[in-house]
């Protein structure tokens, strides 16, 4: 069954999913809803990042206030998706939308292309009330966040800094409901720090182990004690570090030879309780102490933030409330987003969208019932910051 026409969030989101826009590809999703802003009043900034073979598009809205120093207010989200898999697996074909059951299916429903239609219908409607709001209004969106996030809202955040424009409150539509919507508001993630280990051995027949060095042996010991480590107890707004190894290699495929060297990749959550920097020292100090003949290289992909509970996480905990009767949770767990590039310039920053077990799989979707509602929130918000 095709969308209705009678739901404008879902008749948005729904042309947004039409459009193919696997990362780093936009496919035409900023520029339709450019043209929606554009009919508001929004001066819109198209900004083309990133080399030949990763092109990324980034998209800069803004709406002036009336105020003589208006307070901006800045929703942020991205057009790009994930690979949608093996096609012949989904139900329906992922980029045509498609409303069975109650729920709305194809890729980007949940992550983030209904959160994106939300903000735009919550726009227009707030506009439509307050045509001269006191405060400023932005939206901010990339093609690169589902990617290397190399290009995307991180290039964005260096340009405003350099114009001296520092958002006063910022929300990231990221899926971050649980069981219902509404439940759970991200006021800060995780850091993330990974590495890639080569263990470096001697090569050699496995039925002569005296002339040669078996990497995984030689790494096993501390292996075992990497992976029994506490790192940390977290803290009161973060759980405890953890490490976990994501890939382990070795060998030629022969299961007559003994491997000459072991790669492993491995990957840091953690909170303040623990700097990258801190985590490094030990873990090294875990290698040298097994005498792991090794090299490494490191990756800290994004520092853990934090927004403590303030006027923007007051005010959306009660546009939640009052539209759905829910009372959200603060929470930082999960992976990383585009939120940890917005805290460098703003000090509010939050995350909060759709319910998020069907991101990133087959058949992803979202149920109907939740999609006014989400603009809604998002209206309130508004009325309660801008008017």
């Amino acid at each position: 069954m095709t969308p209705s026409a009678d739901n404008p969030t879902l008749r948005l989101a729904s042309e947004l999913i039409r459009l193919p826009s696997v990362t780093p590809q936009d496919a035409g999703c900023q520029d339709l809803l450019a043209r929606r802003l554009q009919a508001l009043g929004f001066e819109c900034e198209s900004l083309q990042c990133g080399p030949e073979d990763w092109p990324v598009r980034n998209l800069w809205a803004l709406r002036r206030g009336a105020a003589a120093q208006p307070p901006l207010l800045v929703f942020a989200g991205h057009t790009d998706v994930v690979p949608t898999g093996p096609r012949e697996a989904w139900s329906s074909d992922p980029f045509a939308p498609e409303v069975r059951d109650g729920r709305l299916y194809g890729r980007g429903a949940a992550d983030m292309k209904s959160s994106l239609a939300a903000m735009v219908v919550a726009i227009e409607a707030f506009l439509a009330a307050h045509p001269l709001p006191r405060a400023s209004i932005a939206v901010l969106l990339t093609s690169d966040e589902e990617g290397p996030a190399r290009d995307g809202t991180v290039r964005v955040c260096e340009q405003l800094q350099r114009r001296g424009l520092r958002p006063d409150w910022c929300i990231v539509g990221e899926p971050t409901s649980s069981a219902t919507l509404g439940d759970v508001i991200k006021n800060g993630r995780r850091g993330s720090l990974s590495g890639r280990l080569v263990v470096h051995g001697v090569q050699g027949h496995v039925a002569y182990p005296d002339q040669a060095r078996n990497p995984v042996h030689l790494v096993a010991p501390a292996l075992a004690e990497l992976a029994a480590t506490t790192w940390d107890a977290g803290d009161a707004d973060f759980p405890p570090t953890t490490w976990q190894v994501s890939n382990i290699h070795a060998g030629t495929g022969a299961g007559n030879v003994i491997p000459g060297a072991l790669e492993l990749q491995f990957n840091f959550r953690f909170g303040p309780a623990s700097s990258a920097a801190s985590l490094q020292a030990r873990l090294l100090e875990v290698l040298r102490r097994h005498r792991v003949d090794h090299s490494l290289e490191w990756t800290l992909g994004a520092e853990p933030f934090l927004t403590p509970a303030g006027t923007l996480s007051r005010t959306l905990r009660q546009a939640i409330a009052a539209e759905t009767g829910v009372e959200a949770a603060l929470s930082t767990t999960g992976g990383t987003s585009d939120a940890r590039f917005l805290a460098r310039i703003c000090d509010q920053v939050v995350e909060f969208g759709p319910p998020n077990s069907s991101i990133h799989q087959v058949d992803e979707c979202i149920e109907l019932r939740f999609l006014e509602p989400l603009a809604a929130i998002y209206r309130r918000t508004l009325e309660a910051l801008v008017a």
